[in-house]
């Protein structure tokens, strides 16, 4: 399998690997990666692309992330070789996610709505009915609205399905970090989504 078709591949994208097994095999990885193995750079894609996703999906519209999770990991690959620490690469690859969320909004117009739309190809896959979809969305969009350190965390372990020690792996983040904002962002989220449910309730009644 090339380089190209693993960037491509959704199976792959969605691979879940234990924190112990990703810290152990990134090294190696890395290095290779550095000294031009595509092939050694198509697993560490493998491995993160969920992390880069759930970046991402906390900060611009969904119908863009799956083109930019692509701009991430071919932004990354010409400068892999000024990361000096390998074990460095989950933070350092979150960071240009980030940066990449930062630059898709000082491109896009100022006037243009943060729509939602499910991608054609999850619409085929999915098999949620429109109902759930919907509610789906409300969810994404109140994760949006927490601060950033948390709506990120949130989105990789509620969207994403990463574990507490997965994210901190995989981020650089301590595991206390990870924790607190788990825990302090669910707590916003309940409280968000029980505003929405009374604005929706008060709407229903009066109608």
């Amino acid at each position: 399998m090339t380089f190209e078709t693993e960037m491509q591949s959704p199976l792959l994208a969605r691979a879940s690997h234990s924190p112990a097994d990703s810290a152990s095999a990134d090294h190696p990885l890395v290095k290779a990666a550095q000294k031009g193995d595509r092939g050694a750079f198509g697993q560490l894609y493998a491995r993160y692309a969920r992390m880069v996703h759930g970046i991402l999906l906390s900060r611009v519209p969904h119908s863009a992330v799956e083109d930019l999770v692509q701009d991430v990991f071919l932004q990354a690959l010409p400068r892999l070789g000024s990361l000096r620490d390998a074990s460095r690469f989950g933070g350092w690859l979150a960071a240009i996610a980030r940066n990449r969320a930062a630059d898709f909004h000082r491109q896009s117009k100022p006037d243009v709505a943060f729509e939602e739309q499910l991608h054609t190809g999850e619409q085929k896959r999915s098999a949620l009915d429109a109902h759930d979809r919907g509610e789906a969305l409300i969810v994404l969009e109140a994760i949006r609205s927490l601060p950033e350190t948390y709506s990120e965390t949130l989105m990789l372990r509620l969207v994403e399905g990463m574990t507490g020690p997965e994210i901190a792996a995989h981020t650089g983040l301590t595991h206390g970090s990870v924790r607190v904002n788990l825990h302090r962002g669910m707590r916003q989220l309940r409280q968000v989504l029980n505003r929405k449910a009374g604005t929706t309730n008060i709407a229903t009644d009066a109608s």
